[in-house]
C-alpha cells in the first residue's frame, strides 16, 4: 500500500497551520535540501512540448530517496475552466525501489513556487525592501504577496494583469491580510515606479518582454517566475546584461528560463552557493538583482519531504498501488488468484507420464 496525500488532505492542513507559516517552513527545508546540493543525482527536467503547452517530468534522488513531478502547463486551459498548471508526485526510497507516498502538488507546487522565490530574496533584495510590484494576478499571485509579506516584511503590493478579473480576484483573496495594502495599477510601468521587489508570474507561452530596460531603478531585485520554458520569456535582455543574475540550476535555466536569450557565456550564480556562503546575493544597495526562477526538481524534492513529515497522517488515504504477495516470484499466481477457483484442473488419462518428458 502506498499512503496517498491528495486536494482534500492539504487543505485541511492548511486550516490547521497559517498559509504563512506552512511557507516560512518549506523555505527551510528547501534550504536545508540546496545546502546538500552535491548530494543530489541531478537533472533538467524531461519536456514534451506541443503548440498549447507542455507536459514535463522532474526527477531527482539524493541516494536515499527518489522523487518526481509530473507536472503540465497549459495558458490556454483556463478558457475551458481548467486550470494551467496541474501536477502530482512520487516520493520513493532508492533502496528498494517502492513508492512510499503519492500526492497532489497542483496547490503544493504554488506553495513551493513562492517559498522558493521569497527564500531566494532574503538574500538578493535590500534588508529595507517594503513595496513589490507583482504583474501576473493568476494562480500563483496571492502565493508570492503571502509569501514576501511573511518572509520580507512586504508592507505594499502594487498588482496588474491584463485581465481585470484576475485582480480583482486577487484583491478579494487577499482581503484576509489587512496588514498588506493592495493597489490596483493601471499598468506594469505604474506598478514598478518606486518598487523595490518586482515579481513577473505571468501564464502567456510566448516571448514576451513584461519588464524593459528603463523601469527598472538602482536597487531593485526582481523575482521572475513566469519565464519557465523554451520561447517564454518576461525581461528584456538588457535587463539581465545590467544585473546580477541567480538561478536554480544552470543547465535547466539556459534552456528554460529567461537566460535561454542570453550567450552560453554569460554569467549566472547558482542558488545553493549563494545559500553556503560561497557567493553574494547582493554586493550593494544599488545593484539589481534578478532571480531567474524556473522551479527545479529539488524543490519538489523537499516539498514531497514536507506533505510525508507534516501532512501525512495515520490514517491518511492508502492505494493499492504494489501488489502485496506472500511469493515475490509468483506474480502470476498472485494476477490470476481472483480466477484461479473457477478454473478446472485438467482430467489426468491413462496415457499421462508419470515423469516429465525433458527430465
Amino acid at each position: 500500500m502506498v499512503t496517498f496525500i491528495g486536494t482534500k488532505e492539504l487543505q485541511n492542513h492548511l486550516k490547521k497551520t497559517r498559509l504563512e507559516d506552512a511557507i516560512a517552513r518549506l523555505a527551510g527545508m528547501i534550504k536545508e535540501d540546496y545546502l546538500r546540493w552535491q548530494s543530489f543525482d541531478k537533472s533538467a527536467r524531461v519536456a514534451n512540448h506541443s503548440d498549447v503547452g507542455v507536459i514535463e517530468l522532474m526527477p531527482i534522488s539524493d541516494g536515499s530517496q527518489y522523487s518526481f513531478k509530473y507536472v503540465n502547463g497549459h495558458p490556454k486551459n483556463t478558457q475551458a475552466g481548467l486550470l494551467t498548471v496541474t501536477a502530482f508526485g512520487v516520493l520513493a526510497d532508492v533502496n528498494t525501489g517502492y513508492p512510499r507516498l503519492l500526492s497532489e502538488l497542483t496547490l503544493t507546487t504554488a506553495i513551493r513556487t513562492a517559498a522558493t522565490s521569497a527564500l531566494a530574496a532574503t538574500y538578493m533584495a535590500r534588508p529595507d525592501s517594503r513595496v513589490m510590484a507583482l504583474i501576473g494576478n493568476g494562480a500563483q499571485s496571492e502565493f508570492q504577496a503571502v509569501a514576501f509579506h511573511a518572509m520580507l516584511g512586504i508592507k505594499e503590493l502594487r498588482v496588474y494583469d491584463i485581465d481585470p478579473a484576475a485582480t480583482d480576484k486577487l484583491i478579494h483573496n487577499l482581503r484576509m491580510y489587512p496588514e498588506l495594502r493592495v493597489i490596483r495599477a493601471s499598468s506594469t510601468a505604474e506598478a514598478v515606479k518606486g518598487a523595490d521587489i518586482v515579481t513577473t508570474v505571468t501564464a502567456d507561452k510566448t516571448n514576451a518582454i513584461i519588464l524593459t530596460p528603463e523601469m527598472i531603478e538602482p536597487g531593485m531585485h526582481i523575482n521572475g517566475v513566469g519565464g519557465d520554458c523554451p520561447g517564454k520569456t518576461e525581461l528584456h535582455a538588457d535587463i539581465l546584461n545590467n544585473a546580477h543574475v541567480v538561478v536554480e540550476y544552470e543547465p535547466q535555466s539556459r534552456i528554460e528560463g529567461e537566460l535561454q536569450q542570453m550567450p552560453a557565456d554569460f554569467k549566472v550564480t547558482e542558488l545553493w552557493t549563494i545559500l553556503a556562503g560561497n557567493a553574494t546575493g547582493r554586493s550593494h544597495a544599488g545593484q539589481v538583482t534578478v532571480f531567474d526562477s524556473v522551479g527545479f526538481a529539488l524543490e519538489d524534492f523537499s516539498a514531497m519531504r514536507y506533505l510525508e513529515k507534516y501532512v501525512m497522517q495515520a490514517n491518511s488515504p492508502v492505494l493499492d498501488l504494489i501488489p502485496e504477495m506472500m511469493n515475490p516470484k509468483d506474480l502470476f499466481g498472485m494476477g490470476m488468484a481472483a480466477t484461479s477457483s473457477n478454473v478446472a484442473s485438467p482430467a489426468r488419462s491413462n496415457t499421462d507420464c508419470a515423469v516429465p518428458i525433458n527430465a
